[in-house]
């Protein structure tokens, strides 16, 4: 019976750095906290006085929060957005994607302010993304393959990984069915009639503290039966081929290598958890479906 090591190794790189969690300063908007700052951070919002209020020592005692005018959404996003466009000229904040995240304490809040992706594991705010499953079953013998991505090696991040079909972060002003739809299009060239019967499966979770900042992220997983002569097709310059490989393969992927960007790994385990690949029999079973949702699902 298959050793669950290399599974579990995977979720833990996924929950890494976490050894600095003490040095994290909380950002507190409007009385709730919503981010973590790394110390070089809290150093970068004491140029800007009229923006951010910085109180105690850098750490769990102190905390960071806005200036008590900024006190609507819109007033927010425009102050921190000139500030994150300073760091940004700067070089200071890379990888700017034009894409707005909202600040929240959980999922389902009304949004206190809207930043830019690129500043998202900066701030230390929680951030979410979709990620759809796509797989096919061979019609003779219901045998399951899935649908594995390349990313394109210009990709600032990750270039050369491997990642689901579809998956993408979860913007502002968008629903979670939305994002689904808009992703299948732009990434695979999957139809929306087809997209909209992916299916909502669950989320998992995990807590990173990168060289940039602390990455509270929450993954929505998604299942999409795709017909058998389906063949997905690049779209957007984001990803170099589709490969349709065996679900064994994909599992012996994930546990022996590093092959698949690191977050699509906890995805594709649970895939394995709900389709019976990984079962109870298997020693280590529980600590691995556990630590699928190692950060706070909220």
């Amino acid at each position: 019976m298959r050793s669950l090591n290399g599974f579990i190794q995977r979720v833990r790189e996924c929950n890494t750095g976490l050894e600095e969690l003490h040095t994290l300063t909380p950002f507190v908007v409007d009385g709730k906290e919503v981010g973590k700052l790394k110390p070089r951070f809290v150093e970068q919002t004491r140029r800007f006085p009229e923006v951010f209020v910085v109180e105690g020592t850098p750490g769990p005692s102190g905390r960071v929060s806005l200036d008590a005018d900024l006190d609507s959404c819109d007033k927010r996003s425009a102050k921190i957005a000139d500030v994150l466009d300073v760091l940004r000229k700067e070089s200071f904040i890379t990888g700017w994607r034009d894409e707005l995240y909202p600040v929240v304490a959980s999922f389902d809040d009304t949004p206190l302010l809207l930043v830019e992706r690129a500043a998202a594991t900066h701030l230390g705010i929680k951030a979410y993304g979709v990620h759809v499953n796509g797989f096919v079953r061979e019609p003779h013998t219901g045998a399951i393959k899935l649908w594995v991505a390349r990313r394109s090696m210009t990709k600032p991040n990750w270039p050369g990984k491997l990642d689901h079909i579809v998956a993408g972060g979860q913007p502002h002003g968008l629903s979670c069915r939305e994002n689904v739809l808009k992703e299948c299009a732009e990434e695979a060239g999957i139809p929306a009639e087809l997209a909209a019967t992916a299916r909502p499966v669950g989320a998992v979770s995990y807590l990173t503290i990168a060289a940039n900042g602390y990455k509270p992220d929450v993954l929505f997983c998604y299942d999409l039966e795709l017909p058998p002569d389906f063949v997905p097709m690049p779209q957007d310059g984001e990803v170099s081929e589709f490969s349709l490989k065996s679900i064994e393969e994909v599992a012996e992927i994930v546990a022996t290598t590093t092959e698949f960007k690191t977050n699509c790994c906890l995805v594709i385990i649970d895939f394995l958890v709900r389709h019976g690949y990984i079962t109870p029999e298997q020693k280590g079973y529980l600590q691995l479906v556990a630590a699928l949702r190692s950060g706070e699902c909220s």
